[in-house]
């Protein structure tokens, strides 16, 4: 799979096995960004936010997805999370969500415009960074040190390809112009 500029769009095509990993992979993003639990509070449910203070997510690979706004200063964190927690995952869900949509079953011919493309984007990064956190992967992390069979080769392999995907997307966009 490689993308390629095509008449004002970009395109790739996707063999079976990559659309059956990419849409795995999507899912489990959709899975770890579902939305927090509803506010209590009428107020801020009708302008979309929790009752209360956000947690830091426990999860390592979940507080990767949604990181801290500020470190050591745990009350700006906290309101910071509030404000944004649910505008995040929205983001995330609906950037997965465009891949799902865009995947053929069974692979086949993905074709992006651009706003498509940027929530492409968006994904994989989500993805390399979930897969990443819950691999540990450092800048030394290399698969070829590990043998063949090893069950984080395949694994990382697949981390690699994530981060080839996105550099091959991003190669046949054209910066976006503000104004």
């Amino acid at each position: 799979m490689r993308f390629t500029r095509h008449r004002g769009s970009v395109r790739a095509d996707v063999d079976a096995v990559e659309a059956q990993v990419l849409g795995q992979l999507a899912q489990e993003i959709l899975g770890l960004v579902a939305p927090a639990e509803a506010s209590e509070d009428p107020l801020a449910a009708l302008v979309g936010l929790p009752a209360g203070d956000v947690d830091q997510p426990e999860d390592p690979v979940l507080l990767r997805l949604l990181p801290d706004a500020y470190r050591g200063d745990d009350d700006a964190a906290s309101d910071f999370r509030r404000y944004t927690d649910s505008d995040l995952r929205a983001s995330k869900r609906a950037n997965a969500t465009v891949v799902l949509e865009s995947l053929p079953d069974g692979g086949g011919r993905v074709q992006l415009d651009r706003d498509q493309a940027d929530a492409w984007l968006g994904a994989l990064n989500d993805m390399r960074l979930a897969l990443g956190t819950s691999l540990g992967v450092t800048e030394e992390t290399d698969p070829d040190d590990l043998e063949e069979e090893h069950p984080a080769r395949q694994a990382l392999e697949v981390y690699g390809w994530l981060g080839w995907l996105q550099e091959s997307l991003l190669s046949c966009l054209d910066p976006r112009v503000s104004g």
